[in-house]
């Protein structure tokens, strides 16, 4: 009989522990990195769709841009952000760097116990989504288009899709700049969208968190008849997605965020008010 009672007993202590652990994990804040202050367009996506959730943000600001950085560094600065994220009890963790995840992003979720979203695969279902003709133009950073990750993403999901791409280093630090809309904006990007003009596309890609900054810009020059795409909707949606998969939605409350740089925290809060709104009120710089 005692043993009976201590098994019952045992068996509903252990049931409270799993109703307790669920209500731990949901109540988990979701990780976002980005190699700098791009990512808060996607980290802006996802409060809007997701108020609820409280999120980290690391902005590796000290090592910006990826893109003009080897497979090798990016791979392992991106390690680092996802470790730095970790060890904060996050649930999920979402990849908010075009470069990141078309170079690190497999590598990422082969070591990482929890859920990881990138922005290439939602981008490109987006994308497709969009495009009538099956011709899509990519613009990103030089690391992004030589990976060809939207390339591969965009034909596996519509294997006779015809894909123009075009690296604009030029257009993050424009971004970073404010210049966002005015003549050295305007003839950067015309110069950079002039191939792709002549290509008849449909649908373009906007493969850096920076570009949406640059949408009107864009948008004027590429003409009314494309239709342009930027992945962070696309990446909130997929994130809400896998959330309710694994029965970690927060309890709809008020979120929270609490952003990290590795380097000037007063800058990125400047800046990052641009991208996200007057909630970047501060930073806090962590050594690397």
């Amino acid at each position: 009989m005692t043993t009976v009672t201590t098994s019952a007993n045992h068996r509903g202590t252990q049931r409270r522990r799993q109703r307790s652990s669920v209500v731990d994990n949901r109540e988990r804040p979701i990780g976002v990195f980005d190699s700098g202050i791009g990512g808060l367009t996607v980290l802006k996506a996802l409060t809007e769709l997701l108020p609820g959730e409280n999120f980290i943000y690391l902005g590796d600001t000290a090592r910006t841009p990826y893109g003009t950085k080897s497979p090798e560094v990016i791979i392992r600065y991106s390690r680092e952000n996802a470790e730095f994220l970790l060890a904060k009890g996050i649930k999920l963790l979402v990849v908010a760097c075009n470069t990141a995840s078309a170079v690190a992003l497999e590598t990422i979720a082969r070591d990482t116990a929890v859920p990881v979203i990138g922005v290439i695969e939602p981008g490109a279902e987006a994308a497709v989504k969009a495009s009538k003709s099956g011709r899509i133009g990519v613009i990103g950073t030089e690391a992004t288009i030589a990976s060809g990750a939207y390339t591969q993403a965009l034909k596996r999901l519509r294997a006779n899709a015809e894909i123009y791409t075009r690296a604009c280093p030029l257009l993050v630090p424009l971004v970073e700049e404010g210049w966002t809309d005015n003549e050295i904006a305007l003839r950067t990007v015309e110069y950079y969208l002039a191939s792709l003009k002549e290509s008849g596309i449909d649908t373009l890609l906007l493969g850096c968190t920076h570009y949406p900054l640059l949408k009107d810009v864009i948008g004027r020059v590429i003409g009314p008849s494309v239709r342009l795409v930027d992945s962070a909707t696309a990446t909130a949606q997929a994130v809400r997605r896998v959330l309710s998969r694994y029965g970690l939605l927060r309890p709809e409350r008020k979120g929270e965020q609490i952003f990290f740089v590795t380097e000037m925290p007063d800058r990125f809060a400047r800046i990052g008010r641009r991208f996200f709104g007057p909630e970047v009120e501060s930073a806090v710089r962590i050594e690397r």
